[in-house]
């Protein structure tokens, strides 16, 4: 069996002071991937990352972005677009490094990067790992958030100012980027004889039971059509499953991240932001999905840990 979260920390640090770390050794996942670390090396509160081994690209922006993935044991491999990782063990791990003491080793993805993903090499958004102990590869992505085409912005509806349009573009460029990408690594972990299982904040609802104000949010960034149609095309019963969706076909959520405003945590008004899509014969021997909604009362970001069992090995 093989434990397998995806959390959207929002802040190591912060995470950490609302009680990661006591979560991290009670969840005893196997395999834990991390968005929004927003933390370089230097800044990382001690014992970070737990009992468990490393693998980090912080991205070059301070504070923002940055990606890892924890595993019970040093990976086979580490790959990212940046070409550099960060990698390291817990203290009682004998030869390797101990919290805070991350070793920068190069970590050259061996698939070419499609065409457009260049300008975002360098932001700490993607990083895979091949497991020691399972044929299986281990993706990470925080996709960009992203906002509203130009013709669909009004200021007085906008908690942010007007930019014509920009990070819509962009994120609309990254995704067709990264699909072409996503294609070519999920082939090369195949060609290993790899299954593949992509993780994270994709900062998108794909359906109505992804949502739970789906009919006030129908021109919300993050609920677009255009975003959505991407997302159903990334899913196929040969290429990669929903895992949680496949085990809650009929369930509204489970929701994964409520604004930080009003009473949407308490009404459970959320948005289903955090996936495991899996490779069909991965994705077959799931047999749980939970969402960790709070840990002793208290939430530990915007976003919840989102846990699934694997009856795998």
């Amino acid at each position: 069996m093989l434990r397998i979260a995806t959390a959207n920390v929002n802040g190591i640090r912060a995470a950490h002071r609302r009680g990661f770390g006591d979560w991290l050794a009670g969840r005893d996942a196997d395999v834990v991937a991390l968005q929004e670390v927003r933390a370089q090396a230097d800044k990382l509160p001690e014992g970070a990352f737990g009992h468990l081994h490393v693998a980090l690209d912080t991205g070059t922006l301070p504070g923002r972005n940055g990606v890892a993935v924890l595993t019970r044991t040093p990976p086979a491999a580490v790959r990212t677009w940046s070409g550099t990782a960060l990698v390291g063990g817990p203290p009682e791990a004998t030869g390797r490094p101990g919290a805070g003491e991350l070793a920068a080793v190069p970590a050259p993805d061996r698939i070419p990067l499609a065409r457009g993903l260049g300008p975002f090499a360098a932001q700490g958004r993607y990083l895979e790992v091949d497991l020691a102990e399972a044929p299986l590869t281990i993706a990470c992505l925080y996709l960009p958030k992203g906002g509203l085409p130009a013709e669909m912005q009004r200021p007085e509806r906008m908690r942010e100012a007007p930019d014509g349009g920009a990070r819509y573009l962009r994120k609309m460029a990254f995704m067709a980027a990264f699909s072409r990408y996503l294609t070519r690594t999920r082939r090369a972990a195949a060609a290993a004889g790899r299954e593949y299982l992509l993780m994270g904040d994709l900062n998108i609802a794909h359906t109505r039971q992804d949502l739970a104000a789906w009919r006030r949010n129908q021109g919300s960034d993050g609920f677009l059509p255009e975003e959505r149609e991407w997302f159903g095309q990334q899913l196929s019963p040969r290429t990669l499953v929903d895992v949680v969706r496949h085990l809650h076909p009929d369930l509204d959520g489970p929701y994964s991240w409520w604004s930080w405003l009003g009473q949407a945590f308490a009404k459970d008004a959320g948005w289903r932001l955090d996936y495991h899509l899996a490779t069909p014969r991965l994705a077959r021997t799931a047999v749980r999905a939970e969402v960790d909604r709070e840990f002793r009362g208290q939430r530990l970001s915007d976003h919840a840990p989102v846990v699934v069992d694997y009856d795998w090995g």
